[in-house]
């Protein structure tokens, strides 16, 4: 994916939002050169769209469906509708928890990322960062991926390590696993919007040397 213009983002959570404030940062801060000119969430008090609505960028919430993991098929038919009426380039999952499907993926596709708090294949699925220090790994991180139909399945796209301490506990490591995400993401989206990386099977390669390792 390379563009002569300025990236468009559509950022979709359902949570705090700590890593689109990390985005949002980096795009004021000239640091990363795209905008986000959506953000989506299927939580209606959600953090993300309050930050969002900080900022004074369009944000909506669109109620789900009566599922659990995934969305309503009328749900996904109205994100998909709201992403293309923004003309957004990249769809950038910062925190959703619902697993995408069918004409979702079919809409944006390979145009839609995700970041994980874990060195994927390891440890995918929810509390990531629990299951690492569960099962006694040294190190752990988070990984970029591109989003195909399984969990936390897709390409990888970058990922940063951080040690695991013997005194961590669930709260401590996930919070160092979200200040490397909010290093990790912007980047990964940088080399994203500058045309850096390619697409080769499962292997994407081009980030830089030094980035998300």
């Amino acid at each position: 994916m390379q563009s002569n213009k300025t990236l468009r983002l559509g950022v979709i959570g359902s949570g705090r939002g700590s890593n689109f404030v990390a985005l949002a940062e980096a795009c004021a801060e000239g640091r990363l050169p795209a905008e986000i000119v959506l953000v989506l969430s299927d939580v209606e008090s959600s953090g993300i769209l309050e930050q969002a609505r900080l900022r004074g960028l369009p944000a909506q919430f669109i109620a789900p469906g009566r599922f659990r993991t995934k969305l309503e098929e009328i749900a996904e038919q109205q994100f998909v509708c709201a992403l293309q009426q923004a003309r957004v380039d990249l769809v950038v999952l910062a925190g959703f928890m619902r697993v995408l499907k069918g004409d979702f993926l079919r809409a944006f596709a390979g145009r839609i990322i995700n970041i994980h708090p874990s060195l994927l294949p390891s440890f995918p699925g929810l509390e990531a960062w629990k299951q690492a220090l569960d099962y006694g790994v040294k190190v752990t991180g988070c990984t970029v991926h591109f989003v195909d139909a399984g969990v936390d399945s897709g390409p990888i796209i970058g990922q940063q390590t951080v040690v695991v301490m013997d005194v961590d506990t669930p709260e401590s490591l996930h919070q160092r696993i979200h200040a490397a995400e909010h290093q990790l993401y912007p980047a990964c989206i940088a080399a994203i919007a500058s045309g850096e990386i390619r697409v080769n099977g499962r292997r994407v390669l081009g980030l830089g040397d030094g980035q998300g390792t």
